[in-house]
């Protein structure tokens, strides 16, 4: 069997790379940066129509984007998500239809009413990028009626020793090993109240390949079910070194936060027979102890 990943780069195409190879199928990676995998972009139409003609997977794999959320990325977020997604799908419609194809969602790109979200709950296009991740799910569900097997995994916050520190919960986790190891810094953060999910990204590269072998379920929400927040995330990396966080916490002034809490409502992809396997703390001490 053979799977192509685009974005594959990122901490979820790495652990879904290293779950594949273990079930002895074929990795074939693509991503915009230089890197040992094929140097190619996802919004590149004739690229992606050649890789999809000359590879033919099994599985296909759209990881690529820029998580932010800012006006700025509009035209960014709408090339890797709404055209990248276009461009996989019609490649797979012309040339490999037995493909199964796998969409990465967000949970930000729901209504958010403070309470768990699952993937029956109405969309909301509060962003470019969640304009950018509708736009797919429609695509998606478009190319569903043509019948090809597409899926969509609306991700929660989930991380692992791969993030870089302009993610928060890794900024925590730095900025805590160089205050257990001397170091005398502040960590400027916005709104310690904020809740929301901390899932190792290992597990959800598990529930992807769960929901993309099922044959009846196409579109879930892949997390725990689980939220914390920010302060709960300091209390245990810090505890975990031995150390108080508030004398080396400051607020940022006028930081107003997208959401008060994001949590899925995970019993779809529970139904389907996967449940997260790392706790929050089991998490800092990877995130703690591991080396990118």
């Amino acid at each position: 069997m053979k799977a192509l990943i685009f974005g594959i780069t990122g901490q979820d195409g790495y652990y879904l790379k290293s779950l594949l190879q273990e079930r002895k199928v074929d990795v074939v990676g693509v991503s915009r940066s230089n890197s040992n995998w094929i140097k190619a972009d996802v919004a590149d139409k004739n690229a992606v129509s050649s890789l999809l003609n000359q590879h033919r997977p099994d599985y296909i794999f759209h990881l690529a984007a820029n998580s932010t959320t800012k006006h700025e990325a509009v035209f960014e977020n709408h090339q890797a998500i709404s055209t990248g997604t276009l461009n996989i799908l019609e490649s797979v419609y012309r040339y490999s239809k037995h493909t199964k194809i796998f969409l990465s969602g967000s949970g930000l790109q729901f209504v958010n009413k403070g309470m768990p979200i699952s993937e029956k709950d109405d969309f909301y296009a509060g962003s470019p990028y969640c304009v950018s991740r509708i736009q797919s799910v429609y695509a998606a569900r478009y190319y569903r009626e043509l019948g090809l097997s597409v899926y969509v995994g609306y991700f929660f916050n989930h991380d692992s020793p791969l993030r870089s520190e302009r993610h928060i919960n890794q900024k925590i986790v730095m900025a805590a090993k160089r205050i257990a190891g001397g170091n005398d810094e502040k960590i400027e953060i916005g709104d310690i109240s904020v809740k929301k999910e901390f899932s190792f990204a290992g597990d959800i590269a598990k529930a992807i390949m769960t929901l993309i072998q099922n044959n009846n379920v196409y579109e879930a929400t892949l997390g725990s079910g689980k939220a914390y927040s920010i302060e709960d995330w300091l209390n245990i990396c810090f505890t975990y070194f031995g150390l108080p966080w508030k004398p080396y916490v400051t607020s940022v002034n006028g930081f107003r936060s997208e959401y008060d809490i994001l949590v899925s409502d995970p019993k779809t992809i529970f139904s389907l027979g996967w449940k997260p396997e790392t706790s929050i703390n089991q998490l800092a001490e990877i995130m703690i102890t591991q080396l990118k």
